[in-house]
């Protein structure tokens, strides 16, 4: 079904995944941040303040990367594995379940998928969650339905980020970036064995 949002969706780039879906459909106009609406959400402080310590370490490293190159890249590694550490742990406690690891089209603009539970109203406003692998980073936010088109395996929902946090925005666009960059690489090493086969 053609959406007056086509437009706005074409100019993101966007790429073919595997996530892990939360979705929360929303009764009227949200009033807190979305993460609450999930399992979890009661850790949301924490988290902030995590982030806010993440800031402060990548300010510092950004300043010990001028005196000490080397210990610069060492703090920033060490960063990044207590980090993922972190993830691991958190996605352990919390795993999804099979149904929940559905593919979808995603962009810094929204998202669509393929559904079978029950459709919601044009224009109504969902809250998601999304596991994105191989780093397990989550982001929630919440979107509006734009369009819902009928297939044969169900109903395809197209999905539009509604006053999603910079944060966010950014780090899905991180993770596109990431696997634009992993396809393009698969492209170049096929092309190479092909030109290398008789």
């Amino acid at each position: 079904m053609p959406s007056e949002h086509d437009p706005e969706r074409r100019q993101f780039y966007r790429i073919e995944d595997r996530v892990g879906l939360e979705c929360r459909q929303l009764q009227g106009e949200p009033t807190g941040p979305p993460e609450t609406l999930f399992e979890g959400g009661e850790t949301l402080p924490l988290a902030e303040e995590l982030r806010r310590h993440d800031a402060e370490i990548r300010h510092q490293l950004g300043l010990l990367s001028e005196s000490d190159r080397v210990l610069s890249q060492l703090a920033r590694a060490l960063n990044e594995k207590l980090d993922t550490v972190a993830r691991i742990m958190t996605f352990q406690q919390n795993p999804l379940q099979d149904s929940e690891w559905v593919h979808v089209t995603l962009s810094e603009g929204g998202l669509s998928f393929i559904t079978t539970d029950p459709v919601p109203e044009l224009d109504s406003l969902m809250a998601v969650r999304l596991t994105l692998m191989p780093e397990l980073s989550q982001v929630a936010a919440y979107t509006r339905v734009v369009s819902v088109d009928a297939t044969d395996d169900g109903t395809r929902l197209h999905l539009q980020f509604h006053n999603m946090e910079d944060a966010e925005r950014q780090q899905i666009a991180r993770h596109v970036l990431r696997l634009q960059a992993r396809e393009r690489q698969q492209a170049r090493q096929r092309r190479e064995q092909h030109g290398d086969t008789p």
